[in-house]
């Protein structure tokens, strides 16, 4: 399903806080007198003298050597076409935000104000200071060529025009594994390519890299096949043109071996699929409508291989695969250009990696646990996390073997290890979530409709495809809001407790919450009470009684208000003694876990094993493995008192009942990151190689303090509180939560449901 992105999402996601996506971050200290004189005058004027000196110096002292310029025209807009400069920058931010994410590269968006080549030649070249890459982005043809071209021969950086290259290095890589899946040579087969501007005639120039015959390739543009005898084609048309007696796009179909497509949708008919070879190949890559789509292909032709610029079907071509691990290992050896070495060493190492095992992450995401190379998978995804060191490093071995990098790498080990440390796994997390929840979206309860960040968060999860919303609370209300607000949640059920409408289930309800609780307080007349007028408790009986998958509540009420009917109707897991609650919090470093800090107050040694347990398993869910540090104001015995004494036991038990897990403690919490200090003190520590991302706390008041402090002063995203320990999915919200915190909590509650009926427990 491709998701629905609503105008108002939008234009609301890019006004929101500070306009754009972009901002400048200083990475110098700064709080000092000392500070600023050392960033500006006089300290600067010595990195001034120094590059004055030795001009390679500027990748030393500046930030030259890790920043890329993003500079396009808006000619040529991807569906959008010519709409200028200023309307293309929202475009170009997307484009540097990308950069950053996949390759930790920070870029400038440059949106220059002229069609002119000569103008826009010079302005970059009169950038190149600046700079150490240039990505061209969205400029029409044949302007393009000619800029880049140019832009090439003059400068002595890397430049690249990602709409013509990204599109060829990603479908060249799933050409090579298609063929060689279908067992035909890229020399002997037959090529239609339909499009003739920038894209196409780029992809067509590397399949011929790639051994590709010239005679066997078929190009066609608006005006049907290229031919040699047509008097009106251009320098760029004319060394594809073919003297073979074809005149149409379907003409040229019959007996082709390949379909490469980048130009409109719905331009290729099932009829032309059918008069291909035998295991054709089909590249249709036209967005957001393929020439044909995926289901007509399939359907004419069964033994074919198809791959599309859509994210809903296989093998998505992608230019996200390419661009970001390029530039980033151009930039490491400081290559003066991409050339066709290094584009062809992209080609074969995404090739390669669609090989290899897939890992978990990629699976879950995809909601599969056999994702392999084959027919439906001959391209990487781009969520995989190996991409970074499989792609740059390739690159940058291929631009010092065609000598045309300025600092060679010669400790590829260290390389791969610095690129591992440049991304943590912050957003990946939260995107392997998502589309995992997507595979399968559940039914989800949400308990305080009435709030408007809640319905804003059901339209987002119902428009992605997350989960199938329910809403609770007063009919009116929430239809005076959804008007109010221009929400579309037309056909989600509205479910008001204390209507006549809701009687039956009210009384149902009840009947089975007296039938639990009798024995603990809970008389027949108090149990019709909290049905009717408690939604957390009429929510958690819909997942109880199976009519619903998950609940989220809690945004509005306090959090043992809110828990509480989970444990009442729902219970613990099967040998579960406590419940407790886990935050993620997305930092740069990676995703730091923080367990108990929402439900036991102060837990005994015991209890905080099973706490530890609990998280560990959860953190295992997403594909980590947990490095757990029970955290105090003590380090391995260094000092006494009851919490460190109570620590230090948690430990102990751990490591008898769990030898292979990898926990230690009590320790202090930034010992628990500092591994250089904590091998210069602790040599002996299970943390001393790559230090925590799990922490345990000996009392809720230390690990509420902790993840406040940590989520409003430095600033960390955060996902939860998880509750751990529940039989069923149930979440309850901090007071106050984000609608982007809302969708994440709600796409966990889908992927634990999920995970339930998988193994038979929903």
């Amino acid at each position: 399903m491709q998701e629905k992105i609503r105008p108002e999402d939008a234009l609301l996601y890019h006004a929101q806080g500070r306009p754009g996506k972009l901002e400048v971050v200083p990475t110098k200290a700064y709080s000092t007198q000392r500070d600023l004189s050392l960033a500006y005058s006089p300290g600067v004027a010595e990195p001034c003298l120094a590059i004055a000196d030795n001009p390679e110096d500027v990748y030393k002292y500046t930030a030259k050597g890790n920043l890329v310029a993003v500079i396009s025209n808006g000619t040529a807009v991807l569906g959008l076409g010519d709409i200028g400069p200023a309307a293309s920058k929202p475009v170009m931010e997307g484009k540097g935000l990308l950069f950053k994410i996949y390759a930790d590269i920070d870029v400038f968006d440059l949106e220059l104000n002229t069609k002119n080549v000569d103008e826009f030649v010079r302005t970059v070249k009169l950038l190149e200071p600046t700079f150490g890459g240039i990505n061209l982005e969205d400029i029409k043809a044949p302007e393009c060529f000619e800029i880049e071209e140019r832009l090439k021969q003059e400068l002595n950086i890397p430049v690249m025009h990602d709409d013509q290259h990204g599109t060829a290095i990603i479908s060249a890589a799933a050409l090579l594994n298609a063929l060689e899946l279908v067992g035909k040579d890229i020399a002997q087969v037959r090529i239609v390519v339909n499009g003739a501007g920038a894209s196409a005639i780029s992809c067509t120039k590397l399949y011929l890299a790639l051994g590709a015959q010239p005679d066997n390739v078929v190009m066609c543009d608006s005006k049907g096949v290229i031919r040699a005898d047509r008097p009106d084609l251009d320098a760029r048309k004319q060394p594809f043109a073919t003297s073979r007696d074809l005149h149409t796009l379907a003409e040229a179909f019959v007996g082709a071996d390949v379909f490469v497509g980048l130009s409109k949708g719905n331009v290729v008919s099932q009829e032309m699929v059918r008069s291909m070879a035998d295991n054709p190949v089909v590249f249709a890559m036209a967005n957001p409508t393929p020439e044909i789509s995926y289901e007509e292909a399939v359907a004419a032709r069964p033994d074919l291989i198809m791959a599309t610029g859509r994210s809903d079907y296989p093998n998505q071509v992608n230019n996200v695969l390419g661009f970001p691990y390029i530039f980033r290992g151009a930039l490491d050896v400081r290559a003066t250009e991409i050339n066709e070495a290094m584009k062809l060493a992209a080609v074969r190492a995404l090739a390669a990696l669609a090989k290899k095992s897939v890992p978990d992450a990629v699976n879950m995401a995809y909601g599969t646990d056999n994702l392999q190379f084959g027919r439906e998978y001959i391209i990487p995804k781009p969520v995989d996390p190996r991409l970074l060191a499989t792609v740059a490093p390739a690159v940058a071995r291929a631009a010092i073997e065609s000598g045309v990098a300025q600092a060679p790498i010669t400790d590829w080990a260290a390389y791969e290890s610095q690129l591992a440390r440049r991304l943590g796994q912050d957003t990946r997390i939260s995107r392997v979530i998502l589309d995992k929840a997507k595979t399968s979206p559940k039914r989800v309860v949400f308990a305080d409709a009435e709030n408007l960040k809640v319905l804003k968060a059901a339209q987002q999860v119902k428009d992605e495809g997350i989960a199938h919303p329910i809403l609770l609370g007063n009919e009116q209300v929430i239809r005076a809001l959804l008007a109010q607000h221009q929400l579309d949640l037309a056909g989600v059920p509205i479910l008001d407790p204390g209507t006549p409408e809701q009687a039956a289930r009210v009384q149902r309800f009840a009947d089975a919450l007296y039938e639990k609780r009798h024995a603990k307080g809970i008389s027949a007349p108090e149990a019709l009470d909290l049905m009717r007028a408690r939604r957390s408790y009429f929510g958690a009986m819909m997942v109880e009684t199976g009519e619903a998958d998950a609940l989220i509540s809690g945004l509005t009420r306090k959090y043992p208000d809110t828990i509480r009917p989970a444990l009442q109707v729902i219970g613990r897991e099967d040998g579960v003694r406590k419940v407790s609650g886990m935050y993620i919090l997305l930092t740069k470093r990676g995703p730091l876990f923080l367990s108990d800090t929402t439900v036991n107050i102060d837990p005994t040694a015991e209890e905080l094993v099973e706490i530890t347990e609990m998280t560990a398993r959860a953190v295992e869910r997403f594909n980590i493995k947990p490095r757990i540090a029970l955290v105090t104001y003590s380090n391995f015995g260094s000092a006494k008192g009851a919490d460190a004494a109570k620590m230090r036991r948690a430990v102990q038990l751990l490591q008898h009942k769990h030898p292979d897990m990898l926990v230690d403690g009590e320790i202090q919490a930034h010992l628990a990151f500092d591994t250089e200090l904590l091998r210069q003190n602790h040599p002996l520590s299970k943390l001393v190689e790559e230090g925590a991302n799990t922490l345990i706390f000996p009392n809720l008041s230390a690990a509420n303090i902790a993840y406040n402090l940590l989520r409003s002063a430095a600033g960390f995203e955060s996902i939860g509180p998880i509750l751990l320990g529940l039989r069923k999915p149930v979440h309850v919200l901090q007071l106050g939560s984000s609608e982007r915190e809302i969708v994440n909590m709600v796409a966990i509650a889908v992927v634990e449901a999920q995970e339930q009926e998988q193994s038979g427990q929903a």
